[in-house]
């Protein structure tokens, strides 16, 4: 009797419930093409030739996407399987430095499923030689042995689907870039569908947001999504701290002014930047080097985080004499560009 009024006492819904893992807050990604915003010509394309593999019984032909981080590559490589009703392997092209470590990923794959490889730009060259007949004829060679003793064992593979994601589409070989079927930019998103985003996500995360304060945070996320998640979050510890749970315009200013981040979306290290070029070498032309000594930071980073973005906002240029400041630039930082 004791064992049946425990029984009982137990609700096996309550119970699973209570056994799957809580998602975090933090995970905002759509879970169908339908959630999805932005992008939508590469979306229409993707649902034809979803349909079209569908219909025809056959897995979808091979997907790569390249484009700057944070506008959505993962998230589509997570969507698409979702789509077709199928399972997803995730792996990484830093991880994988020699063909024995693909092995696992392939031969684990169930008929129609996806195998994404983010930065597939990073894999050495003996791997991606590897990914030609896997990708082609869905099949791999795997030598048993050493020296005269050693054999080749060709294993059938169950027909998949590779995504491969990159920021340096052209560091891929022609070779392997020729074996996706189906190739996909990834452009920048406007105002409009960034505040959409983060009204979506405000709800998901349960911020009481309005529609100042999601055009707040839209302009100031230079075009891509990720920045924009990043700045609600803040936005919402913020408001938890210094507001009460409050979310308007104004503290929504405020909040982002705190970790300096501008009307542009620029942020510090952008502005002492613009502030070095303008003050210390006038404006410019000014070479990366010089300008990098000058603010003791990294060329690299200067070039590979700072530059672009100063670039397409048409606040710099680049001349074979080095970096210049545009009219626009010292209009931003409110300096009074040097006469002619």
């Amino acid at each position: 009797m004791a064992r049946e009024a425990v029984y009982q006492q137990t609700d096996p819904e309550s119970a699973t419930e209570a056994l799957m893992p809580k998602e975090h807050d933090s995970s905002l990604r759509p879970r169908r093409m339908d959630e999805m915003v932005g992008q939508r010509d590469v979306i229409e394309r993707l649902k034809i030739a979803i349909d079209a593999a569908q219909g025809r019984g056959e897995p979808l032909g091979h997907i790569l996407f390249d484009g700057p981080p944070g506008l959505g590559k993962t998230t589509f490589a997570t969507v698409i399987p979702t789509e077709m009703g199928t399972t997803v392997e995730m792996a990484n092209g830093a991880g994988l430095k020699a063909p024995k470590d693909l092995l696992p990923y392939l031969t684990n794959l169930s008929e129609g499923a996806v195998l994404f490889i983010d930065e597939i730009h990073r894999i050495p060259k003996p791997v991606e030689e590897y990914l030609y007949t896997a990708m082609e004829d869905f099949r791999i060679d795997i030598i048993l042995g050493e020296g005269v003793s050693a054999r080749t064992l060709n294993y059938e593979l169950r027909p998949f689907t590779l995504i491969g994601a990159t920021t340096r589409a052209g560091m891929l070989s022609a070779p392997l870039r020729d074996r996706f079927q189906i190739r996909e930019h990834l452009g920048w998103y406007n105002h409009a569908e960034l505040c959409e985003i983060v009204r979506r996500n405000s709800v998901k995360l349960k911020v009481p947001i309005d529609d100042g304060s999601a055009q707040v945070i839209a302009s100031r996320s230079r075009s891509t999504p990720r920045l924009a998640n990043n700045r609600l979050l803040w936005l919402r510890d913020y408001s938890q701290s210094k507001a009460k749970g409050k979310v308007d315009a104004k503290i929504a200013v405020a909040a982002l002014d705190m970790i300096g981040i501008d009307e542009l979306g620029l942020d510090k290290q952008d502005r002492g930047y613009l502030d070095t070029l303008m003050r210390v070498f006038v404006g410019g032309p000014a070479g990366l080097e010089a300008i990098a000594h000058t603010m003791n930071v990294s060329s690299d980073t200067l070039e590979d985080e700072v530059e672009p973005f100063l670039l397409r906002s048409e606040l710099i240029v680049r001349t074979r004499r080095g970096r210049m400041a545009t009219q626009k630039g010292f209009e931003h930082m409110k300096v009074t560009p040097p006469s002619p």
